[in-house]
């Protein structure tokens, strides 16, 4: 099979490379990995942000500022001395290309590429184009996305990475690089049957919509003259541009398949439920654990599965050492000192209002009757700059937390990472997650949770419906939902607290080992290398059109 070019906005790849905003980007860092693993031939291609998607900063109530630092690539990435040019607003935009080689579990690797603005025969305008990631207005996201998509293909073309077997966007911000293909001389036809689109939000905010005035500017005589049947006639739906062209769709859990198709009607999408790359998301301790007790899930984590044969002193070491590493960082991050006795509770993901991160602090004085001196919370995550609701969200917990004081203490860390993902999804007992049903597309983050043998306590939204073991691997949160009703769910959220999850913590060692084990097993359907080997039988049958 020849090249697979994976196009995505974002790309996550490690903490001091801040490419990447939340799951949708480290998600597209976990597939690359796991094509390194696979040994696939596949190249994926994303921007430079050389402002990331900002620093976080909070204040003692909890109001989020933001900075923009610049990293100097040179030191994370490879300069292919290459570089390329576009036609844009009337002269050249040129990019110069970067390069990273990420080598799997075998010693296969697979390549990324960053294009960079930041070159001194552009523009200021130019210069500054791809300097933060989803920042600036209409006009500059727009041609973000031209260099993304015609830039990307043509990059490939640059490097000899050439000819393509297909292309694979992720998401609808890489719509342009399936028009580009078409003007490199595929045929609507060949393109169809060589492409694959993946949506993942039903979230109107996650798709791009562009004025037909603009998208003449950028795109020129790339715009096809059915440009508005397939993407909409009083605005260009990038989602809707991309999806009409590929001949392949999916959506990332069953549920949001089923979502997509009321967002896609006229469309087949199928779904293909995401996964964590099982070795770059287990803490240290577990991974110990794994190769003492499971040899050989490295190379083949579906042999989590027989998570059942840990015995249960062992789990106990490895979970007290991941929990030990948790606690270190809160202290040094926050100057807080974690309780080692009490059930620590654990949330982080973007700050977006339909997670509804705040959830559990509703009822202040049930929670607080509930868990006095029995458990702690530890939260973190960033709201995009421009959305007021996010940033709400995080003074809300601020504020619980100083009403909660000493009888529920509740940690909120700065400038949440995937270094932070990782402490996290491994260092609580009980990861949380209740977002508004069915908007949460996957959830990955709970999925790191249960590899490090965390249950999940969780509304029955992403992929949980089609990980949840109840009262064996974690428990759902309340019914198959889908109308918004913060009190019901903040209620069902305490009455499984207070009677199902302490009573299960209380009890001691070899019952919660139970939940723990279980949880491991059950993260051997949820990994980066499963999810690739059903996007895998997509890519074969590019070969066979």
């Amino acid at each position: 099979m020849a090249t697979i070019a994976y196009f995505s906005a974002e790309i996550g790849l490690e903490s001091r490379l801040p490419t990447y905003s939340g799951g949708l980007g480290v998600l597209a860092g976990d597939h690359v990995k796991a094509a390194a693993d696979a040994g696939l031939d596949f190249i994926a291609i994303t921007l430079l942000y050389r402002q990331g998607y900002g620093r976080q900063h909070l204040d003692e109530d909890g109001i989020q500022s933001e900075t923009y630092p610049e990293f100097e690539p040179k030191e994370f990435l490879v300069d292919t001395g290459i570089d390329m040019a576009l036609d844009l607003d009337g002269r050249k935009l040129h990019s110069r290309i970067w390069k990273k080689t990420i080598t799997g579990v075998t010693g296969k690797s697979v390549e990324v590429l960053f294009l960079d603005t930041q070159h001194p025969d552009n523009s200021p305008e130019h210069a500054t184009l791809a300097q933060r990631l989803y920042g600036g207005d209409d006009s500059t996201r727009i041609r973000q996305e031209y260099l993304l998509g015609v830039g990307g293909i043509r990059a490939l073309k640059a490097l000899g990475v050439w000819p393509l077997q297909g292309i694979h966007l992720n998401e609808g911000h890489c719509a342009f690089a399936a028009l580009e293909m078409l003007d490199q001389g595929w045929t609507r036809e060949e393109l169809k049957d060589r492409s694959l689109f993946t949506t993942h939000t039903p979230v109107p905010a996650g798709h791009d919509r562009f004025s037909w005035q603009e998208m003449k500017v950028v795109l020129g005589k790339l715009l096809p003259d059915d440009a508005q049947q397939l993407a909409g006639l009083d605005r260009a739906s990038m989602s809707h541009l991309a999806i009409s062209l590929c001949g392949s769709a999916n959506a990332v859990s069953n549920l949001n398949a089923h979502v997509a198709s009321g967002m896609f009607p006229e469309h087949h999408i199928q779904p293909i439920t995401n996964g964590a790359h099982h070795i770059t998301w287990t803490s240290g301790p577990m991974a110990e654990l794994y190769d003492e007790q499971i040899a050989g899930w490295r190379k083949d984590p579906l042999l989590l599965s027989h998570a059942g044969r840990i015995p249960t002193p062992e789990l106990v070491v490895a979970r007290s050492k991941s929990r030990a590493i948790l606690r270190d960082i809160v202290q040094s991050m926050s100057g807080v000192e974690l309780h080692e006795d009490r059930l620590t509770i654990g949330f982080a993901r973007r700050f977006a209002t339909y997670k509804r991160a705040d959830l559990v602090f509703h009822d202040l004085e049930r929670l607080r009757q509930i868990g006095t001196g029995r458990m702690q919370f530890v939260f973190a995550g960033k709201a995009h700059p421009k959305d007021e609701g996010g940033k709400t969200l995080i003074r809300n917990i601020h504020a619980a937390a100083k009403k909660l004081g000493d009888d529920i203490p509740v940690v909120f860390l700065e400038d949440y990472s995937m270094a932070t993902g990782l402490a996290m999804t491994s260092g609580v007992d009980v990861w949380m997650n209740n977002p508004v049903r069915p908007m949460e597309a996957s959830g990955t983050s709970g999925m790191k949770a249960v590899m490090n043998g965390v249950p999940n306590c969780s509304i029955l939204d992403g992929w949980w419906p089609e990980g949840c073991q109840h009262g064996v691997n974690g428990w759902a949160v309340g019914n198959n939902d889908d109308d918004r009703d913060d009190e019901r769910d903040n209620r069902d959220l305490l009455d499984s607290l207070e009677n199902e999850v302490l009573p299960a913590w209380d009890s001691g060692d070899e019952r919660w080992g139970g939940f723990c084990r279980a949880a491991i097993s059950t993260s051997a359907r949820f990994t980066a290398a499963r999810m690739l080997d059903e996007y895998v039988r997509i890519y074969r049958s590019f070969s066979s059109s």
